[in-house]
């Protein structure tokens, strides 16, 4: 897992529900209406049609569930990640800071230390977890 992913949780989990929003409201986004003339009383009178084009709302529909479902196997795997560091102090850290969207300072003042302590922390441990997999992917 990179720093890069980790930081993207909030961004993913927030375009979550905006797709959600949109989904929900979908019908109501894609409404049109057009004139058409009615020739019932001999003569053209134009008459106002309201509709949802169907093939464009399941397109659509389709296309929103689909990203919602992409987006939240990337956040569970963010979430697995951060659940499975072994040591308490650090997945507490990391929950914060990637998870809650707290900053470093933030974090530091709940954990009761510095800044610095838990950025070193965060680094060590993602630079840990590189090595780790080096050194895994070397032996196969």
């Amino acid at each position: 897992m990179t720093r890069e992913q980790l930081k993207e949780y909030q961004s993913k989990r927030t375009e979550i529900e905006e797709l959600r929003d949109k989904l929900s409201h979908l019908g109501e986004s894609l409404t049109d209406n057009d004139v058409v003339m009615d020739y019932r009383s001999g003569f053209p009178v134009p008459k106002s049609v309201v509709g949802v084009e169907p093939g464009r709302y399941w397109r659509l529909h389709d296309t929103y569930s689909r990203q919602i479902e992409q987006l939240e196997r990337e956040c569970a795997e963010i979430e697995e990640y951060i659940e499975g560091i072994p040591d308490s102090m650090t997945r507490r850290i990391f929950r914060m800071h990637y998870l809650d969207g707290l900053s470093q300072k933030r974090v530091a003042k709940v954990v009761h230390t510095s800044q610095s302590v838990i950025s070193e922390k965060i680094s060590k441990y993602l630079n840990s977890d590189k090595n780790d997999k080096k050194v895994c992917y070397n032996k196969s």
